[in-house]
């Protein structure tokens, strides 16, 4: 088996090709570290049960870049698309570069995917549903227009891959709809490291706990909600990235189709409530400040994951607790291990 992981040396990806190594998987990863440190393949290598990861510095929307790649590796059984900008203020000012890189990118990796019929899974986000009317969310929840461009690119890419597989009868690909991928791997060789001010709010509150960070802003406390705050569904990223290796081997032992899941914990969690969770799990006191609401955030969003779990045997095995304890143990280790100064 050899899976390609674009954007691999992210977040998310990361977690993935660790776990696939467990599995024997080869892996090929595609990356441009736009968003990311190269340290992380080496903290990979460090993982008990790395043997092979080979890598190559290529940014997805470079399609003659991109070609090269799959001549040099012919034998691909399965994709994993990562390679995407995620961040949901930043995509409001940066619109352009958000449809450039997330729209154009999947284009030019899918002409290479359709025509040697690989299997493909797609990082799609909750984002998609922008503010769902019934809780939880389920995937048959109409689309709503989106309010941010990152959204968007969500909702293209998904419809992009609906029309692919409506015009190529042997196209298989699965949509993960992610909602809050939270924590680190258990080994705290690897986690979510963000280059300059975190854009999310665990890799912001670890931030503050190990003292970078003087306090949290917390974007709104006059939400329609319990405490004030927005509530989301935050999922191990462990548990993530097992998701996107029952994808790959649901398609393979399937017939051609698309399809399309939920990937949450099933469970909704104010940001107030993140921070009373984090203090317990840390013995750490956060201080935080209230600020505006950020354009692009919706009130409410967790999901009803009731469909993955029946068609790919899926399911979390990590709670709130693990996962914001795995984060704090990450950012402690890149602290005091002194790798974060590589950055």
């Amino acid at each position: 088996m050899k899976i390609l992981l674009t954007g691999g040396l992210g977040y998310i990806g990361s977690h993935v090709c660790s776990l696939l190594q467990e599995r024997d998987v080869q892996v090929v990863i595609v990356d441009n570290l736009s968003n990311c440190s190269p340290i992380i393949l080496n903290q990979l290598s460090l993982i008990k049960g790395f043997k092979n990861v080979l890598f190559e510095k290529v940014d997805v929307t470079n399609e003659g870049e991109l070609s090269k790649v799959f001549k040099v590796h012919p034998d691909i059984n399965g994709v994993i698309h990562f390679a995407a900008l995620k961040s949901v203020d930043e995509s409001i000012q940066r619109p352009l570069d958000y449809y450039h890189n997330n729209v154009g990118g999947l284009v030019s990796l899918l002409q290479e995917v359709v025509k040697r019929e690989i299997p493909f899974i797609f990082s799609s986000s909750c984002t998609v549903y922008g503010q769902a009317e019934i809780m939880p969310i389920k995937e048959t929840e109409p689309f709503k227009k989106s309010y941010s461009p990152y959204g968007t690119t969500k909702q293209m890419g998904e419809q992009i891959l609906q029309d692919v597989s409506i015009s190529n009868p042997k196209f298989k690909a699965v949509s993960l709809r992610y909602f809050n991928p939270i924590g680190a791997h258990e080994s705290s060789l690897i986690g979510e490291w963000p280059i300059g001010v975190p854009k999310n709010l665990v890799p912001y509150i670890t931030q503050v706990g190990v003292g970078k960070r003087d306090y949290l802003t917390v974007f709104g406390d006059d939400y329609p909600t319990s405490d004030g705050t927005c509530i989301r569904d935050y999922i191990h990223v462990l548990d993530l990235a097992d998701a996107h290796i029952k994808g790959i081997e649901f398609l393979l032992e399937n017939e051609p189709n698309y399809h399309v899941y939920n990937v949450g914990l099933g469970q909704g969690v104010s940001v107030k409530e993140m921070i009373d969770l984090f203090e317990k799990v840390s013995h750490k006191k956060i201080k935080y400040r209230i600020a505006p609401r950020r354009d692009g955030d919706v009130t409410e969003a967790f999901a009803d994951n009731t469909k993955i779990k029946k068609e790919l045997g899926w399911e979390p095995t990590y709670s709130i607790e693990d996962a914001l304890y795995s984060a704090w143990r990450w950012e402690k280790f890149i602290r005091d291990s002194g790798i974060a100064e590589g950055v």
